[in-house]
């Protein structure tokens, strides 16, 4: 069995699409996924799986969520391998301060966007560097002040798109390394 890492995205924001914990894990483990942990209330899961494409397991868990709860959630799904993978590959880490660093991760790779337009929405000194399936941002102001929201790459990217911190995708990552120690339970 292999680690995964899935990202929900808009859950439990605004009192808008609210899931508990356990009844997500339990989502999951009813798919036939192990070793389910969560992070934190807005929806990362690392699960054990046997080797399959992320994007089925993405697609199944997505409608499975819908069936079980209601409202659908874009999900994401990533190996750890392939999320360390993106982790190491941030540009702005050891150059910039890690509290203002973000990475948005993407459901696949675009293709056909336009680089300017996206990089017009920069405030200040923030910066954006777009690699594959993840967008690397500092927002030195704040996350919750940039322009370079989720919706907005969403929209020029023309692909689904979840974002995390810094923090939570080293924890993530911490999590994982544990999750690949254990059994598949």
């Amino acid at each position: 069995m292999n680690t995964y890492i899935a990202l929900l995205r808009g859950i439990n924001v605004s009192g808008t699409n609210q899931l508990k914990m356990d009844d997500l894990r339990e989502t999951f483990k009813s798919l036939g996924f192990k070793n389910t942990t969560t992070y934190i209330q807005s929806g990362n899961v690392v699960f054990k799986a046997f080797e399959t494409a992320t994007g089925i397991m993405a697609k199944n868990i997505a409608l499975k969520l819908t069936a079980d709860f209601g409202f659908e959630v874009p999900v994401i799904v990533l190996s750890a391998d392939e999320m360390k993978m993106i982790a190491d590959g941030n540009p702005f880490f050891n150059i910039r301060e890690s509290g203002f660093l973000h990475i948005t991760f993407l459901s696949g790779v675009p293709s056909d966007f336009n680089l300017k337009a996206i990089e017009a929405k920069k405030q200040g000194d923030e910066e954006i560097c777009i690699n594959g399936k993840a967008i690397y941002l500092y927002c030195p102001h704040g996350y919750g002040k940039t322009k370079l929201t989720n919706s907005f790459l969403e929209s020029k990217l023309k692909i689904s798109a979840t974002t995390r911190n810094w923090k939570t995708v080293n924890e993530l990552l911490r999590i994982a390394r544990e999750n690949e120690l254990t059994a598949g339970s």
